[in-house]
């Protein structure tokens, strides 16, 4: 039987708050839509043909990770599956599994999961500003609770979109009107993201914004191939005053600290993790890339990420109505 399942669960501790659905695409939507946005924290998306389900045996404290809520169950077994996980708060995307159960992307060891501060890992959201700036560190929308829209499961392959509206948390730091739309989908080996940002206020305003995607890796083996010929702003070693160039090599390596920005980078990027993988990063919309591993200064995990970001550097500008759109599909090759 294909089958694909989401599970939902609250920064609590509490049972109750955890839902395991496994479903036909039709129950899988209305189930999921029942449950009240303030209670729904923490999704999980698998995909294949369902083996065997088994209900929540309990909760536990992760010491890796401080505040979060380690989930010991099975809630499916698959056949040819992949895995994702999104927590509604920052619309993080905290886990992509491929079929061999390995984790493609990173969590720092010192992130922190109490609904305030950003979640430091997985794909984070910058917007409606990438890096630091005229309002807070890459903007608010990693560090508020994003809305459950919508959810799919088309052919066996389940996705799930989330929205963000203005509150009055973001118009104390950027007063405008708008809307963020973002869709998650899990295919064999893939996942794909879509963003769209809608100006719903009464006059223009601008943005940047990014995807500040962890990968898995071990540092001294990684490379990212295709970025020969971009220019560059490099950031080390002053992030203030960034240094411009061109990149004249065919693989870029992290055996230092890395912070740089690249412009019109190309629409598809090949990361090889240094752990035997070779991960293609497609895009449509993001006309930047951004390399970061802060080596030594973050000496705990450095060697364990990578981050390659796919980034809209240049202002959009957009007039009421107006919607800007960019989509990213990953994938093991």
């Amino acid at each position: 039987m294909a089958a694909a399942s989401i599970v939902a669960s609250s920064f609590s501790s509490a049972c109750s708050s955890l839902l395991t659905i496994s479903s036909s695409s039709s129950s899988f939507a209305t189930t999921a839509q029942s449950l009240s946005p303030s209670a729904l924290k923490f999704i999980a998306l698998r995909k294949g043909v369902l083996l065997k389900h088994k209900t929540l045996l309990s909760y536990s404290s992760d010491s890796r990770h401080k505040g979060r809520e380690a989930l010991k169950h099975n809630s499916c077994v698959c056949q040819a599956a992949g895995s994702a996980e999104i927590y509604l708060y920052g619309a993080c995307v905290t886990s992509w599994k491929s079929m061999d159960g390995k984790d493609l992307l990173f969590v720092r060891p010192d992130a922190v999961f109490n609904g305030i501060k950003p979640i430091s890992g997985g794909i984070p959201h910058c917007f409606p500003q990438f890096g630091p700036g005229e309002i807070q560190q890459h903007g608010f929308a990693r560090n508020v609770t994003w809305n459950l829209l919508s959810t799919e499961n088309q052919a066996g392959s389940p996705s799930v979109t989330l929205d963000i509206e203005e509150s009055e948390y973001s118009q104390s730091m950027w007063g405008h009107a708008f809307k963020a739309t973002y869709k998650v989908a899990l295919e064999a080996e893939r996942l794909r993201t879509e963003l769209i940002i809608k100006n719903t206020d009464t006059r223009p305003f601008f943005f940047t914004t990014a995807l500040h995607t962890y990968f898995s890796a071990s540092i001294g083996g990684v490379s990212v191939k295709g970025l020969k010929g971009c220019r560059t702003l490099n950031k080390d070693p002053d992030p203030k005053n960034p240094i411009p160039g061109v990149e004249e090599r065919d693989s870029v390596t992290f055996p230092a600290f890395v912070d740089c920005m690249y412009l019109n980078s190309p629409e598809e990027l090949l990361l090889e993790n240094g752990l035997g993988d070779r991960i293609s990063i497609k895009n449509k919309g993001w006309t930047d890339a951004v390399l970061w591993n802060p080596y030594l200064t973050m000496e705990a995990s450095y060697n364990d990420f990578v981050c390659v970001e796919n980034a809209k550097l240049d202002k959009v500008h957009l007039q009421p109505g107006e919607s800007w759109e960019a989509k990213q599909v990953i994938s093991v090759v």
